[in-house]
């Protein structure tokens, strides 16, 4: 139905779909930053394997646990972000966990408050832009919470984790498969707390093809700075060694750049036609300083951000590479061309 698109935090699908996935991804940081947990409620459909999940991150060890739900014990709610999950439930304004498998115990309940949402208009329901309203795409992508703070306490088995006056995140993926590859970086525990940022650069198919697509946006100062492949948004600067990554993206007003130190990554389930079958690696534990220019080059804005969120699938920087020689070897044909049709021109007009 269209009004789900203007929600894209709602259930999306229905348990008819095949080759289909959806997951909600809940990122809680400590005040004192000792404790980072993220939960990622979802369902996966397919012929071989139907069922409802919880995936379960420390991002402080690099543990991660992988909680299976026969898809009777999942539920939700189609005007708001509702669902349930055996005995857990998840919404966009708190969680109430009750986890009890693999000889495990996870039981508390988390409230989001001060919840920052992503801006939606007619034309762009969501971070995704004007790409929301096609139907073919592998994966589509939501944010729900941009930045919010917690109350609350949750017991993981014998151990208490205090998330009062803590800082949470919430976005969301659905479709068929995950992209083949992707960088991805969140970020909101900077020295100021109202300050958010998010990059995704993925390969994107398309009409047999594919393309390098770019969603990215810092908020600063009540104000949303996007840079997206939809907007005109471009990356001039993308460069990686050993776990340093450097990204400069360029609009029509603003330049941003980021820096991004990798420290360690826990193991998640993705999906691949609907099936969580892929092993990924994510980190819960990096470092981020974001710094934001005017078009002229002055400073407008700088920080840093501790517990970060990072995906690499590596692959992603060969393609981008590669695109970027491919625009670059049109460019020049395209310019030579023009030039001498101009060329051309001037001799007929000199003739």
């Amino acid at each position: 139905m269209i009004f789900r698109l203007y929600k894209p935090e709602v259930f999306q699908g229905n348990l008819k779909r095949n080759n289909y996935f959806e997951g909600w991804y809940y990122k809680h940081v400590s005040a004192d930053l000792q404790h980072v947990i993220s939960f990622i409620p979802g369902i996966s459909l397919n012929k071989n394997d139907s069922h409802a999940f919880i995936q379960v991150l420390d991002g402080i060890t690099g543990t991660s646990e992988y909680y299976y739900y026969p898809l009777s014990e999942f539920s939700w709610d189609n005007n708001r972000l509702f669902l349930k999950i055996g005995n857990s439930i998840f919404t966009a304004n708190y969680i109430c966990l009750d986890i009890r498998q693999h000889k495990r115990t996870i039981i508390g309940r988390l409230n989001y408050i001060n919840i920052i949402r992503y801006p939606k208009t007619l034309l762009s329901p969501g971070i995704m832009g004007w790409y929301s309203f096609i139907p073919t795409m592998e994966c589509k992508h939501g944010i729900v919470s941009v930045n919010h703070d917690l109350s609350g306490m949750l017991y993981l088995d014998d151990l208490q984790y205090d998330f009062d006056n803590g800082k949470g995140y919430i976005e969301k993926d659905w479709g068929t498969s995950f992209p083949e590859s992707w960088l991805w970086i969140q970020a909101n525990n900077f020295n100021n707390r109202s300050t958010s940022f998010n990059f995704s650069l993925a390969k994107i198919p398309w009409r047999k093809k594919f393309f390098i697509g770019l969603i990215c946006f810092m908020y600063y100062n009540n104000k949303f700075y996007k840079f997206n492949t939809y907007n005109k948004a471009s990356i001039s600067e993308l460069r990686h060694s050993d776990n340093l990554i450097f990204i400069t993206i360029r609009n029509r007003e603003h330049i941003l750049r980021i820096s991004c130190l990798n420290r360690k990554s826990g193991e998640l389930k993705a999906p691949v036609y609907g099936q969580m079958t892929r092993g990924i690696k994510e980190g819960n534990d990096a470092d981020v300083r974001v710094a934001l220019y005017d078009n002229e080059n002055k400073v407008l804005y700088t920080d840093s951000s501790k517990r970060a969120g990072l995906e690499i699938i590596e692959e992603i920087f060969e393609y981008f590479e590669n695109n970027k020689d491919g625009e670059r070897k049109q460019e020049h044909q395209e310019n030579n061309i023009s030039a001498t049709a101009t060329h051309g021109w001037g001799r007929v007009q000199g003739s």
